[in-house]
C-alpha cells in the first residue's frame, strides 16, 4: 500500500473535524471521521497486562509481573520479551496502544504507584523500559511510556504541586523518560496529572515543549491521563495533543474558537496537534486497516511459561538463616509444613490501572502441592483479619421490587422523586463508580428485601463518592452527609467506613433502600479537580457478622504451627491495600498490625519460620531478627504461586536483586517529612528538599544499620566469586571486565552492577551511581567474563548554571558490586573533564 499523505489528508479537513480529532470518543477510543478516511484507534491499559475496556470484569487477560518485580531481575532481555508478549494480548483485545510502561521513580516507600513503576534509580527505570518500549513496538504496538512527569505520589494527584529543583528533575524523574525516548522512540508519551513547578504537567511549556520536543527531538503523540486535562489554550499550546478520554471536557469546538479569537492559541497549533493524531494513525496501520476487533480471552502457553519464568526470576531471597531454603523434595520429605496467611490467595497484581481479569491466578497453596505432592503433609490457617472494607450484600440474600433476586436499581434527576429509570436484579449492594460514565449528574438508589440467613449482630458499612444514605425498614443506619475525603481512593477500593452494628433475626425481611449522588460541589472550581469523577456516583455498602468479624484468626493460626516442622507464611498487600488512586496508609503491613502479630506469634512456637512477602513497596520488619527466611515475592503475575513455589523448592535458584532500598524506618527516608506534603490555603504542597538524595544515594551517607536491605541486594542458593576486574578507556566511554565464578554447587545467574563515583566525592554529588548492569547465568564451578560498557554520561552531573551535563576531570572509581553496600572489587580510573549537550 501506498504511504499515507497526512499533509493531503489535513488539508481536507475543517477547523472542526480537526478539534475533534483532538479528543477521544469513549473511554478508550479515539474519533474517526469516516467522510474524510479517518479512521479510529482503540487503546488499553496497563502496565503489566492489556486489560481491554473493562475496567472490572470483562475479558479475561494475560496478568504479567509488576514492574517493581521486573526490575529485579535487572534482565533486560527479559523486559523486552515481556513487551512483544504484551504487544500480543493487546491485539488480542482489539487495541493497537498499551498505556505502558509506568517509569516514575520509587522517592518513598508509601507511594500507593511504585509497584506499578521499575525502581528509585533512574537509570535501571530507564534502561528497563526501553525494552519494553522496544518489546512492544517491533510488534507493531504504540508504548505509553507515563507520567511525565513528576507522578510519585498519589495523595491529591489531580492538583498537588510538586516544587523540584531542575538538577533533580533533570538527573532522576526526567532521566527515565530521557533514556527511553533516546533509545527506543516510543510513539506516545502520557502527561501526569499533578503540578510541577506551580504548572499543570498536561500544559507544562518546559517538559513538553522544550524537553519533549526540543532537546529530545521526539515527534510522537502526547496524549493526557485519563481526566488530566487543565486548561483549553494552554494545553494545546504546550503540545498536549490527544484529550483523553472523551467526550471531550475542554476541547469543545466554541471553546478552541474562543481561544483562537482571543489569540491565545493559533489555527496552525490545532493543524500541529492534529498532524500528530494523524501520524500515531499511520504509525499504527489504522488507514491500512481501520477494524477494531471484538476482545478475546487468548490463553497461550508460551505467555504462562513467560510470566511463570519472570515471576521467578524477579523474586528476591533476602534472608536464608541456616539454609532453611530451598524446601526441595528430599529435603522435606516425610515434613509437616504450615501454609499461613494469604497462602490461598493469588496476589498477582495492584490494584488501579494495573489490575485486571486474569485468566487465572495460581495461589502458592496449590503452586506448594503440586511441586511437592504427597511428600509432604500440608495443614492451613489465615491467621490475620486484613479486609479493608466489608463484602457487599450479594444478590442471594435480596428480593427486588419485581420479586426478582437482586436489588431495584433507579436513576433520578437531582430534585426529582421519580425514577426515569429502573433496572431489577442488580448483583449486589454496591454501585460501581466506573458503570457510571453510562450517564452523569444522576441520583441513584437500590432497593429490595434483605433476608439473613442466621440470627446474628452484623456490622453494616455505608460509604459513597457523594452523599449517601443506608436504611433498612426506614430507619437510618447510616448517612454520608459530604463528599467521600478521598475520592481516588475510594474509585479503587480503599476510603473505609464507619461500622455500626445492627441486630438482625434469621428468616426476617427487612425493607432495605440505598441512595447515593454525585458529589457536591463546594465551590465552582471543585468539578474539574475530581477529573473523570465529576457528575459520578459510587457506592459501596458491606456488612459481615460479628462471628465472622471478631472471629480469633490468630490462636488457630498458632496452634497449627505450632503442629508443624516447617512454617512459610504469606504477606502482602492485597489490591485494595496497595492501589492507583492513593498512597500507602502505613508502613507496617495490614490490617492494623494483623499480619505482624501473626508473625511474631508463630515464631514464638516454631523456630523454622519462613516469610515470604507480596508487596511492590518495601514494609517495616519487626520481626526480621525472629524469622529464619525471608522472600520478597512482590506481585508476580497469574502464575505468582507457581514463581514463588519454584522459589521456595529450589526448582528456580533466586536470582533476584531489590530494585528499591527496604529501610528500618519511614524516618530515615530522604523525603520524610515532604512526604505527601502540606496544605497551603487549601491545596496540597510537596518540595522535593532532598534533591537528588533519593534512594540509596540518601542511605550511602548514612550508617549502614538505618537499612534491612540495600539497592540491588539479593541471595541466592549458589555462591559466586568476582576477579580480574578492567577498565578500560574506550574515546568518552569506558569497557569494564570481570570474571564471574560460580562456586557453589547448582546453577545460578546474578546481577553484575556497575557503580562509579568520585573519589573526591563533594556534598552536593552522590557518592557513587549505579551506571552500568548486565545479568549472567553460571554453571557450577564454571567462570564466564563479563564485559560492560560504561558511558561517561551515566555517571555525570547536571550543572544547571552551564546547563551542561558534566564529568568534572579527576580520579574515578569503577566498583562492581553484589548490591549498592556490597562492593567486591573496584578499580580507580583517571577521567578527563567531558561536558554532554541537551
Amino acid at each position: 500500500m501506498s504511504p499515507v499523505d497526512i499533509k493531503a489528508i489535513l488539508s481536507t479537513l475543517t477547523l472542526e473535524e480537526k478539534v475533534t480529532l483532538l479528543a477521544g470518543k469513549d473511554l478508550w477510543e479515539t474519533i474517526p471521521i469516516p467522510s474524510k478516511g479517518v479512521p479510529a484507534v482503540k487503546l488499553s491499559d496497563g502496565p503489566n497486562g492489556a486489560r481491554g475496556a473493562a475496567f472490572t470484569g470483562g475479558t479475561t487477560a494475560a496478568c504479567f509481573p509488576a514492574a517493581s518485580l521486573m526490575a529485579c531481575t535487572f534482565d533486560t532481555t527479559l523486559a523486552k520479551r515481556i513487551g512483544a508478549a504484551l504487544a500480543e494480548e493487546v491485539h488480542s483485545k482489539g487495541a493497537r496502544c498499551l498505556l505502558a510502561p509506568t517509569m516514575c521513580l520509587h522517592r518513598h516507600p508509601l507511594g500507593g504507584r511504585n509497584f506499578e513503576s521499575f525502581s528509585e534509580d533512574p537509570f535501571l527505570t530507564g534502561k528497563m523500559a526501553a525494552r519494553v518500549v522496544e518489546g512492544l513496538q517491533d510488534s507493531g504496538v504504540a508504548a505509553t511510556i507515563k507520567h511525565f512527569a513528576v507522578n510519585e505520589q498519589e495523595t491529591d494527584r489531580l492538583t498537588v504541586d510538586e516544587t523540584v529543583g531542575e538538577r533533580a528533575l533533570r538527573e532522576l524523574y526526567l532521566r527515565p523518560f530521557e533514556i527511553a525516548v533516546k533509545e527506543a522512540k516510543p510513539w506516545a508519551v502520557m502527561t501526569a496529572y499533578n503540578m510541577v513547578n506551580g504548572v499543570h504537567a498536561d500544559s507544562h511549556p518546559f517538559t513538553l515543549k522544550q524537553v519533549l520536543r526540543g532537546e529530545w527531538r521526539w515527534d510522537g503523540l502526547v496524549m493526557s491521563d485519563w481526566g488530566g486535562v487543565n486548561s483549553t489554550a494552554e494545553s494545546l499550546d504546550a503540545g498536549l495533543d490527544l484529550e483523553m478520554p472523551g467526550p471531550t471536557r475542554w476541547r469543545k469546538y466554541e471553546d478552541v474558537i474562543a481561544a483562537i479569537k482571543e489569540g491565545k492559541i493559533t489555527e496552525q497549533t490545532i493543524d500541529e496537534r492534529a498532524t500528530r493524531v494523524l501520524q500515531f494513525l499511520e504509525r499504527l496501520k489504522c488507514f491500512e486497516d481501520d477494524t477494531i476487533p471484538a476482545e478475546q480471552a487468548i490463553d497461550k502457553p508460551e505467555h504462562r511459561a513467560l510470566i511463570r519464568e519472570a515471576g521467578s526470576k524477579g523474586i528476591v531471597l533476602l534472608k536464608n538463616e541456616d539454609q532453611v531454603l530451598p524446601l526441595s523434595k528430599d529435603k522435606v520429605k516425610g515434613k509437616k509444613i504450615a501454609l499461613l496467611g494469604h497462602a490461598k490467595i493469588g496476589l498477582a497484581h495492584g490494584g488501579g490501572s494495573a489490575s485486571l481479569n486474569a485468566h487465572y491466578k495460581v495461589t502458592p497453596w496449590d503452586a506448594m502441592h503440586a511441586a511437592l505432592g504427597d511428600s509432604v503433609e500440608f495443614s492451613y490457617a489465615k491467621g490475620a483479619h486484613t479486609f479493608r472494607t466489608l463484602p457487599p450484600i450479594p444478590a442471594e440474600n435480596v428480593v427486588g421490587l419485581d420479586g426478582s433476586a437482586g436489588y431495584t436499581y433507579k436513576l433520578y434527576e437531582p430534585g426529582s422523586s421519580e425514577a426515569y429509570e429502573t433496572k431489577h436484579g442488580h448483583a449486589d449492594s454496591d454501585v460501581n463508580v466506573l458503570s457510571s460514565f453510562g450517564f452523569s449528574h444522576k441520583n441513584v438508589t437500590l432497593e429490595g428485601t434483605f433476608t439473613p440467613k442466621e440470627t446474628a449482630t452484623y456490622y453494616f458499612t455505608c460509604s459513597g463518592l457523594g452523599p449517601s444514605k443506608l436504611t433498612i425498614d426506614d430507619k437510618v443506619i447510616y448517612e454520608q452527609t459530604d463528599n467521600c475525603g478521598d475520592a481516588m481512593g475510594f474509585l479503587f477500593g480503599g476510603a473505609p467506613a464507619p461500622e455500626i452494628k445492627v441486630p438482625l433475626e434469621a428468616g426476617k425481611p427487612y425493607k432495605m433502600l440505598i441512595f447515593t449522588s454525585p458529589p457536591a460541589p463546594k465551590n465552582a472550581s471543585e468539578e474539574e479537580d475530581l477529573g473523570i469523577l465529576a457528575g459520578r456516583v459510587g457506592l459501596r455498602i458491606g456488612h459481615m457478622s460479628e462471628a465472622e468479624h471478631d472471629f480469633d484468626l490468630l490462636s488457630e493460626a498458632v496452634e497449627v504451627a505450632k503442629a508443624a516442622d516447617i512454617a512459610v507464611i504469606f504477606t502482602g498487600h492485597e489490591p485494595f491495600w496497595e492501589t492507583e488512586g492513593e498512597d500507602q496508609r502505613s508502613f507496617n503491613l495490614p490490617k492494623d498490625g494483623s499480619q505482624d502479630r501473626l508473625i511474631a506469634a508463630v515464631t514464638a512456637v516454631n523456630p523454622k519460620t519462613i516469610v515470604v512477602n507480596s508487596t511492590g513497596v518495601a514494609v517495616a520488619m519487626p520481626w526480621l531478627g525472629q524469622v529464619q527466611g525471608l522472600v520478597q515475592s512482590w506481585f508476580a503475575g497469574q502464575e505468582c504461586g507457581n514463581a514463588i513455589a519454584d522459589v521456595l523448592t529450589g526448582a528456580q535458584t533466586p536470582e533476584g536483586h531489590l530494585s528499591c532500598t527496604f529501610p528500618k524506618k519511614l524516618e530515615d527516608c530522604p523525603a520524610h517529612g515532604n512526604f505527601p506534603g502540606e496544605y497551603v490555603d487549601g491545596k496540597l504542597k510537596v518540595t522535593y528538599e532532598e534533591g537528588v538524595f533519593i534512594g540509596y544515594r540518601h542511605f550511602d551517607r548514612l550508617s549502614a544499620d538505618k537499612v534491612n536491605f540495600p539497592f540491588g541486594f539479593g541471595l541466592s542458593y549458589t555462591t559466586f566469586n568476582y576477579s580480574d576486574l578492567e577498565v578500560k578507556e574506550s574515546g568518552d566511554n569506558f569497557a569494564v571486565s570481570v570474571k564471574v565464578a560460580n562456586t557453589g554447587s547448582v546453577v545460578g545467574a546474578i546481577a553484575v552492577q556497575v557503580y562509579v563515583g568520585s573519589t573526591q566525592t563533594a556534598e552536593e554529588n552522590p557518592i557513587k551511581q549505579l551506571a552500568a548492569f548486565t545479568k549472567v547465568t553460571v554453571k557450577p564451578g564454571e567462570t564466564a567474563t563479563v564485559e560492560i560498557p560504561v558511558s561517561a554520561r551515566d555517571f555525570s552531573f547536571f550543572d544547571v548554571a552551564a546547563q551542561k551535563w558534566v564529568v568534572k576531570e579527576g580520579d574515578y572509581k569503577f566498583m562492581i558490586g553484589k548490591s549498592v553496600t556490597d562492593i567486591v572489587a573496584e578499580s580507580t580510573v583517571a577521567v578527563k573533564q567531558q561536558s554532554f549537550g541537551l
